[in-house]
């Protein structure tokens, strides 16, 4: 399963750079310096306008005006930095301004059997849950764990219901006592009319 880490965003400077807009908990260890990260698949925005480009995935720019462009299929990130609240990358083989505007919109992602799990028994990667069933204490079956919405004040299980609903379930202890990986559920206590809402 691909997991997305990153999506770029405008270019910062006229040496290639990009913003990213950052998709994980580890932007440190995901975006260091040597680290090559796939592109989403068919992730192929319009190129710039007088953008001079190679056509094969991975190619730098070419000698004659007009080529597109096409996203490759990996970066190898060169150098990172934080900049005012930003992470500003620089790709291998993306020189200039207007290559580093043809990858904007694209989206970054890693394999997530390449994710280490982590330390924390109470911590959990969205990929972990998605696609897990939903229990009450008593057995009962909810739904299933559709996917996981960061919300500023907890994280929301966005379950799906047995009869195609959505239902918001705050990712906390006092609601969700356990999530058992190995047998493949999640179990949930909600207040009374919380999966009405």
């Amino acid at each position: 399963m691909q997991l997305v880490v990153g999506r770029i965003g405008k270019p910062h400077g006229v040496r290639g750079e990009v913003t990213v807009e950052v998709r994980t908990d580890e932007p440190e260890a995901r975006f260091a310096p040597g680290t090559v990260l796939r592109t989403e698949p068919g992730a192929t925005p319009p190129p710039a306008r007088n953008t001079v480009l190679g056509t094969e995935p991975g190619a730098t720019p070419a000698d004659e005006p007009g080529v597109p462009f096409r996203v490759p299929a990996e970066l190898t990130i060169e150098e990172s930095r934080f900049h005012q609240g930003r992470v500003l990358i620089a790709f291998e083989g993306i020189p200039d301004r207007n290559t580093a505007e043809a990858l904007r919109g694209t989206l970054l992602v890693v394999d997530s059997a390449d994710v280490t799990p982590p330390d924390d028994p109470e911590e959990f990667h969205d990929h972990q849950l998605v696609g897990l069933a939903v229990v009450t204490p008593a057995g009962e079956h909810l739904g299933e764990v559709a996917r996981i919405d960061h919300a500023p004040s907890s994280d929301l299980l966005v379950l799906r219901r047995p009869e195609g609903r959505i239902a918001l379930i705050p990712f906390v202890r006092a609601i969700v006592p356990e999530v058992d990986l190995a047998g493949g559920r999640v179990i949930v206590d909600p207040p009374a009319g919380l999966l009405d809402l």
